[in-house]
């Protein structure tokens, strides 16, 4: 399915849950084989935003296009199948406890595909191969550090070649040297296969030495997008406030 445009856009978007306002009129666009990360307090909208771009929400209003797709028109049917041009990294991996790294790789295969059992295998082992754990498919989640089950739910994410990546918190529970490894293995693997890329973080560090733009988000509404370089000599009081909290030098000055 070939669409002209941005991979995905938000065109005045809000979400609501009762009184509550949690995204307030979002607008904008990330194109194809673009790293966009959205950094911000906790408890102001970054998760909803994944979850209105993969479809687990629906917007109050707005809309929400992913692949040219306006997704609160689509039946359940056309939903799923713009789904499955999505790869999601949930926050605790999660993984099941009583299957393999391997066979919790395999699982979106062999929940809607219908490959032979060799496709299948040969399929896994290569996107085990490509996040680090070649020699681990047999081993399971209790069985391995965090860091090797955040990557064995990348595996996963990646398995059916997904046009769209998103990230929720991949480096949450990691220490700081693992943390790099998976922001390496992000960029690395958003740009070699030139998808379109969601990361929601608070590692900021992280993200300004990966992100094509960083958006900061506050109360639901971004107050500032940039590229790193841009955001890192930010006059946004909040962002500023967001840099020196994590112990980053902040340049002071006009940008």
């Amino acid at each position: 399915m070939s669409f002209d445009g941005p991979a995905l856009a938000f065109e005045n978007v809000t979400k609501r849950f009762g009184s509550r306002c949690v995204v307030d009129g979002q607008t904008f666009e990330v194109a194809q084989g673009e790293l966009f990360v959205i950094i911000g307090p906790s408890g102001t909208g970054k998760s909803v935003t994944l979850k209105l771009i993969s479809g687990l929400l629906t917007a109050t209003s707005g809309v929400v296009r992913v692949l040219g797709k306006n997704l609160a028109a689509l039946d359940s049917r056309e939903l799923s199948a713009v789904r499955r041009r999505m790869g999601y990294l949930f926050q605790s991996g999660a993984l099941l406890g009583w299957k393999t790294l391997a066979e919790n790789v395999a699982l979106p295969l062999t929940e809607r595909d219908r490959l032979r059992p060799a496709e299948i295998e040969q399929r896994v082992r290569a996107a085990l191969e490509e996040v680090g754990l070649a020699d681990a498919g047999d081993r399971y989640p209790a069985e391995v550090s965090g860091g090797m089950v955040k990557r064995a739910a990348f595996a996963r994410a990646i398995i059916e070649s997904p046009e769209v990546l998103l990230f929720d918190e991949p480096t949450s529970g990691l220490d700081p040297v693992m943390s790099r490894t998976i922001d390496r293995l992000v960029a690395q693997i958003c740009r070699a296969r030139g998808a379109a890329c969601v990361v929601v973080t608070h590692d900021l560090a992280g993200a300004l030495r990966y992100a094509d733009r960083i958006a900061f988000l506050k109360e639901g509404r971004f107050l500032e997008v940039a590229p790193p370089d841009v955001l890192s000599r930010s006059s946004v009081p909040e962002v500023r406030a967001f840099l020196e909290a994590q112990f980053l030098e902040v340049p002071h000055g006009d940008n």
